[in-house]
């Protein structure tokens, strides 16, 4: 593994961490119709946190796993301030975990 793989899978970890503490870390798995949308984000068929849970970290996991080419371009930040702005959740280290993904993957 590179250096940014490692940091990503670092980042990677700080996010579960942080959906388990905020308990939105869904102990079943979700249905395949759900992970079969092709929204973004999967807006139609699954939460932020779960499409974060099943689709996002699973995905880099594999990708660090099978040292693939990581994605050059990564913009989930912003629609994670958008979901958590109407919430009553601390929400902030987080979406900051998810800032720091975000510019590890942008600007690698």
């Amino acid at each position: 593994m590179n250096n940014i793989q490692v940091t990503a899978a670092e980042i990677l970890m700080d996010i579960e961490k942080e959906l388990r503490e905020l308990q939105l870390w869904d102990a079943d798995m979700i249905s395949e119709e759900a992970l079969a949308s092709e929204q973004p984000f999967a807006v139609d068929t699954m939460t932020f946190p779960q499409w974060l849970q099943f689709i996002f970290l699973p995905r880099l996991y594999f990708m660090i796993e099978q040292q693939l080419q990581l994605p050059n371009n990564c913009g989930v930040a912003p629609m994670a301030e958008q979901y958590f702005s109407v919430l009553n959740l601390n929400s902030s280290p987080l979406i900051g975990h998810l800032r720091r993904i975000d510019r590890l993957l942008t600007e690698q």
